[in-house]
């Protein structure tokens, strides 16, 4: 089977020739580790040379109008300024680039206050999202150019609580303001939902990928199940549905504890979890969500813990132990949940692949 077939047939809980293992390689990897003019030029050969079978993402087919409210972003050294200008208001947020991790990382949060949660939520109110003609052929490309090598993917948006929580407000001030002003905050989280909404019919009915998925890095590290119940499963559940309903896997990216909430998300209908953690970063094993997720596809199932021990033995001892507990293997593709840590070396992620390849399925 090609890798795009397996990832396919795993999300379907078909019968697969091997286990499907995708390290999820970012730009810290291959600066680490990437040599230019040798095997390790860009991700797709790392791949190729490592045996592993990718998921390759790619832009969404959709675009955002706006009548009375804009959106500035301007990037000087390694800081990123957005500005948000609404008739109720200004808003500022920074992000800052860290080129260990090659990523950037919030340090400003543009809703502070009262005024700023009416601001967002006009500046929410004033978004009509449109089918992109031209992102669309875009990600036609990518994917004929991707063949078979890779599962291609793209990206809805992620739900309001959660955005809230990661980018709006930050995890302390996000669930001050959710305390002390329930009612315009649940109006912000409608503006957004709006607008999700949208953009899940325009990406279900347009996109050439194999697979949709909602970034919704849950974790009850960031939030309660009572409130997940509350502001993400109603959410979610509705942007699971119109996915599904156009015959595209719809699937659930969250990487962090999960465990208390497993009942409640095999309620949501996705066909996958991806970036499914396995303890002690995460709280649930591979058992833990086939046991409470008999249907769902279950993408993950160890942590950058593992393997920057960069011990092969040792990573191959607890996945081997993990797996084993299985009533089957099917509808499970093994990945390193989370990106994968530049501190296990080209050579052990290889072996560790070569022994998956090996194993029953």
């Amino acid at each position: 089977m090609t890798s795009k077939a397996r990832w396919l047939a795993a999300l379907r809980f078909e019968a697969v020739d091997r286990l499907p293992f995708w390290p999820k390689l970012g730009g810290a990897y291959l600066k680490a580790h990437g040599r230019a003019g040798d095997t390790f030029e860009d991700v797709m050969a790392f791949h190729r040379w490592a045996g592993s079978d990718p998921e390759a993402w790619t832009c969404s087919p959709c675009r955002e109008e706006r009548t009375v409210t804009a959106r500035h972003e301007r990037t000087e050294g390694n800081e990123t300024v957005i500005r948000y200008e609404t008739p109720c208001g200004a808003m500022t947020e920074r992000h800052v680039y860290d080129a260990a991790s090659q990523s950037s990382h919030p340090v400003e949060f543009p809703v502070k206050t009262r005024d700023d949660v009416l601001a967002m939520t006009a500046f929410y109110d004033d978004v009509k999202v449109e089918f992109d003609a031209e992102a669309r052929e875009k990600a036609a490309a990518f994917c004929a150019a991707m063949g078979e090598e890779a599962c291609t993917a793209t990206v809805i948006g992620e739900s309001p609580l959660m955005v809230f929580v990661e980018f709006l407000a930050g995890v302390e001030n996000a669930h001050y303001l959710l305390a002390d002003y329930p009612e315009e905050v649940g109006s912000l989280f409608g503006a957004i939902h709006r607008v999700l909404a949208r953009r899940a019919e325009i990406t279900a009915e347009k996109t050439p990928t194999d697979t949709v998925y909602m970034m919704e890095n849950t974790s009850t590290t960031l939030i309660s199940p009572d409130q997940y119940r509350q502001h993400c499963k109603p959410m979610i559940t509705e942007y699971v549905g119109i996915v599904r309903a156009a015959g595209k896997p719809a699937i659930l990216h969250m990487c962090g504890h999960l465990k208390k909430l497993l009942p409640d998300l095999a309620e949501t209908g996705a066909t996958a979890f991806e970036a499914f953690t396995s303890p002690t970063l995460g709280d649930a094993t591979l058992l833990d969500g086939r046991r409470a997720c008999p249907d769902t596809c279950l993408i993950g199932g160890t942590n950058a813990m593992l393997w920057a021990s960069d011990n092969a033995a040792t990573i191959i001892d607890r996945l081997g132990h993990d797996l084993a507990e299985l009533p089957h293997r099917r509808g499970i593709i093994p990945t390193s949940a989370g990106v994968f840590p530049p501190g296990c070396s080209p050579e052990t992620l290889r072996h560790v692949i070569q022994w998956l390849h090996q194993q029953r399925h």
